[in-house]
């Protein structure tokens, strides 16, 4: 059989494609033109040999030979860009702070800032966990370089927005039951200290749908929310994303529990125009999270 040399640039423009759901948006993320892409991932299929994108509905999906094709072009291009950034690690130097929520440091601090640190051992890396306020201040105060934050100024120039994720309740599913048994019982809130949007937006929805509420446990940290949803204290609010053991999305609407707003999940740069170092970990945790948001 005569082996084909899959072409990278395709591969790197199906995979993203496929990664944020839009080959336009694809498109427009690698500096392409929409026929351009078109073309690519044409040349792709005929080196595959194989239909990896069908029909379904207005969009597309992919096919059995897609889905095998996704997982080995994932692997090829992690291991290409793993070989550029080590030949050029040598040259590479600085330093970058960085900013992130508690619910992003299990998945980013392990995966992705190790990554970058046995890719480019010469470049400093500073980290700070805070909540959104501090955060925020602390880039705006030239403290920080990066920073993972909900929300933020939309107009800012050098924000990236990542996604819009659903806030949900969270908890224990006998606490609900337990509450929804007691009709006119205040529903056990676990929160963050004030100021918190996981706080104010689950109170005034709550009050919009004039349900009573107490809080029954205040923290300032997120283990200790975690501890006491753990404990069938209460339920508390968060996203989906990278909760732990123990915990579950509990349903709004037929359950009693009010729907909830959705949140923005944004990169900020201090620099519109910054140092290569913010850049690579910019990428880096860009991909980390892409595969989690929702499309």
């Amino acid at each position: 059989m005569r082996l084909t040399n899959f072409d990278m640039d395709a591969l790197r423009t199906f995979v993203t494609g496929v990664e944020l759901g839009s080959f336009a948006r694809a498109a427009q993320r690698l500096g392409r033109s929409t026929s351009a892409t078109s073309a690519q991932l044409r040349k792709l299929e005929s080196q595959a040999d194989a239909l990896l994108l069908r029909r379904a509905g207005r969009g597309l999906a992919l096919t059995d030979s897609g889905e095998l094709m996704l997982a080995y072009a994932r692997r090829l291009l992690a291991l290409n860009d793993e070989a550029c950034a080590a030949l050029h690690s040598g040259r590479l130097g600085g330093e970058v702070r960085l900013g992130l929520q508690e619910d992003f440091g299990e998945i980013l601090l392990p995966e992705v800032l190790g990554r970058f640190a046995r890719l480019h051992p010469r470049v400093r890396i500073e980290v700070r966990v805070a909540r959104n306020a501090e955060l925020l201040g602390a880039l705006a105060a030239g403290g920080l370089d990066l920073a993972l934050v909900w929300g933020g100024d939309p107009a800012a120039p050098g924000r990236e927005l990542l996604g819009r994720v659903p806030m949900c309740w969270i908890g224990d599913a006998e606490v609900l039951a337990r509450w929804r048994e007691q009709a006119g019982e205040p529903l056990p809130l676990l929160c963050f200290e004030a100021p918190c949007l996981f706080r104010s937006e689950p109170c005034a929805a709550l009050d919009r749908a004039g349900l009573p509420w107490r809080v029954a446990f205040s923290s300032a940290n997120l283990g200790g929310l975690w501890a006491a949803a753990r404990a069938r204290l209460g339920i508390t609010v968060r996203t989906a994303l990278c909760l732990p053991a123990g915990v579950e999305v509990l349903p709004s609407g037929s359950s009693g529990l009010p729907p909830l707003p959705t949140l923005e999940l944004a990169l900020h740069r201090a620099e519109a125009q910054p140092s290569e170092p913010v850049q690579l970990l910019q990428s880096l945790i860009r991909e980390a999270l892409e595969e989690s948001l929702p499309r």
